[in-house]
């Protein structure tokens, strides 16, 4: 009892430590005159969103970035950069604010290898590169499929035509519909359509203020500036209060944006990793607790950061690659929570937080390749039900499967430098095998589920499709070692080495078919920009790995320096 007491308080001392996690950076707290204007409504692509969220995924998919250096040095938020294209204060045609990351384009089109952002007039006075545009075009209209090079052009036109639009823009849609809650919004100078001049001269003498006053930068006081949004604001709410979102609709999508919790909640898987991995050595009982209870709050926040998504969006998050990483991240987590809560392994957390952070940093740090943005559902997705059980079975199935991919690892890793721990190696390969009969009881009730929704969506349970496909070998690719080991086939050693070389179908089914091969029904879920050659990179070393511990573990090596000794 005074032993679960100690743990109970260690437990609380890492969720404090958490919480300081949490708060940092207190800037995220901070406000500033610019604040009132975070929260002013516009409508893209059907969704009303605040200012806020459409600066941040503007310079996101422009730029690569939330926030902007320009070629002098200064540094600048995604808002700030944002209002300064719409009201074209700087000469955007000459900054080098463009992302392109793509080498092979980049040698293509002649440009310097080196260099990642490029400006308008350089990308768009390059004849090369105007010819793979065309090239792709012209692929399109065929129906051909396109190579990787001319998928990448169009998302860098793409990039182009956004940056030509977002500069000096006077259709942004603030203006609210009168009447219809669906209806579309219009911009201050093409709102005619929907309201007369007298209506509208209020609202267009207030943006005619706010761009003077944004036109004198940080050298007018920032007190004139908060009343001029706060008004404008206003005038644009009186317009159509009914269809105007609420203050605190739109606050609370500000707040996610500023708060960004799935960052938060990789450090605090990282920092509980580095307490469990230094409870190894220095002192296991308290520091396990404590990296529980670091870990336990970055599943909270996350978990946080979910409800919020789902609350903005009003759907689960799983609709796209990049809220299926973060879905995937969550499902280790908290399956290894799970496990580690009935269990007491102290395996379980060393495997998953590693993983669970490599999700979450490629979500935050990749948003050119993984889109964050939230936006309206293609037709076969708009079913919530089916939406809410089949996609998110599937992903925590590859969850699953990725914690059994790090206990895999750590039970590799237990024969390599300490061959004689036989009892710890058992344990650990007990442990896989228990995750992995999870992750196939997932991955085989979403198949079922996925085909139920195929048929009321396409009128056809199975049909082949490159996904189904692929989520069918990957089930397989685990069926088989699973039964190999109840029928005695493999034993522990085997158990683990599955576990690794058979996320690699699961791998070929969440990340090939959308980036790889990009074919099929699900194309809502394809992407481009995926780093193959990385992915590949990886998947070879790992491999290495796997081979240099099986070698030593059947004595390959030594039979092959005794033969060679014996033949000489």
């Amino acid at each position: 009892m005074q032993l679960f007491h100690r743990g109970s308080i260690q437990f609380l001392l890492g969720l404090c430590l958490g919480v300081l996690v949490i708060l940092v950076p207190v800037s995220q707290f901070q406000t500033d005159s610019l604040d009132p204007l975070r929260t002013l409504a516009v409508q893209i692509e059907g969704r009303k969103k605040p200012l806020d969220t459409v600066a941040k995924e503007t310079l996101l998919k422009i730029h690569g970035s939330p926030d902007y250096r320009s070629a002098t040095g200064e540094r600048q938020d995604y808002l700030r950069t944002y209002l300064s294209l719409w009201f074209n204060t700087r000469n955007w045609n000459e900054e080098p604010i463009v992302l392109l990351h793509y080498r092979p384009l980049k040698e293509a089109s002649g440009l310097p290898l080196t260099q990642k952002y490029f400006s308008f007039q350089d990308l768009m006075g390059n004849p090369a590169l105007g010819s793979v545009v065309q090239q792709a075009h012209a692929q399109e209209t065929q129906n051909k499929p396109l190579t990787r090079l001319q998928q990448e052009a169009l998302t860098l036109e793409d990039r182009l035509q956004l940056l030509f639009e977002s500069v000096g823009n006077p259709r942004l849609p603030i203006v609210p519909h009168p009447t219809d809650g669906k209806g579309t919004w219009a911009g201050i100078e093409t709102a005619t359509s929907l309201y007369s001049p007298a209506a509208l001269a209020p609202a267009i003498a207030k943006v005619a203020i706010l761009q003077d006053l944004l036109w004198q930068g940080n050298h007018h006081p920032p007190a004139a500036l908060a009343p001029a949004i706060a008004q404008l604001k206003q005038t644009l709410q009186r317009l159509s209060p009914e269809v105007y979102p609420s203050a605190a609709t739109l606050q609370r999508e500000v707040h996610f944006n500023r708060f960004h919790p799935f960052a938060k909640a990789w450090r605090l898987y990282l920092l509980a990793l580095g307490v469990m991995v230094a409870s190894r050595w220095l002192s296991p009982g308290p520091l396990y607790w404590i990296a529980l209870g670091l870990f336990t709050a970055g599943i909270g926040v996350q978990a946080y950061g979910f409800l919020l998504r789902m609350q903005i969006a009003g759907r689960p998050p799983v609709t796209n690659m990049y809220e299926s990483v973060v879905w995937v991240g969550f499902g280790i987590a908290a399956i290894a929570l799970v496990f580690e809560g009935l269990s007491r392994a102290k395996y379980y957390l060393l495997a998953a937080a590693p993983l669970a952070t490599v999700c979450l940093l490629l979500a935050d740090s990749l948003p050119a390749v993984l889109d964050p943005t939230i936006a309206p559902l293609v037709p076969v997705l708009r079913d919530n039900f089916w939406l809410s059980i089949h996609v998110p079975t599937i992903a925590l199935s590859y969850a699953s499967f990725a914690l059994a991919l790090g206990l895999g690892h750590v039970a590799l890793g237990t024969a390599l430098f300490t061959p004689k721990a036989d009892q710890r190696f058992r344990r650990l390969s007990q442990f896989n095998y228990r995750v992995l009969q999870v992750g196939i009881l997932l991955l085989t009730s979403g198949i079922i589920l996925g085909g139920i929704w195929a048929h009321f969506s396409w009128g056809r349970f199975w049909g082949w499709d490159p996904k189904e496909t692929w989520a069918l070998i990957a089930l397989l690719c685990y069926l088989v070692p699973i039964h190999g080991r109840l029928v005695g086939w493999i034993g522990n050693f085997g158990i683990n080495l599955a576990s690794i070389l058979s996320f690699n179908a699961v791998l070929m089914a969440w990340y090939g078919v959308n980036f790889v091969l990009g074919t099929g029904l699900h194309s809502y879920g394809f992407g481009t920009g995926g780093s193959d050659l990385i992915i590949a990179a990886v998947v070879g070393v790992d491999l290495l790995f796997v081979l240099l511990v099986a070698a030593r573990h059947y004595g390959w090596l030594s039979a092959w320096t005794t033969s060679e000794l014996s033949g000489h």
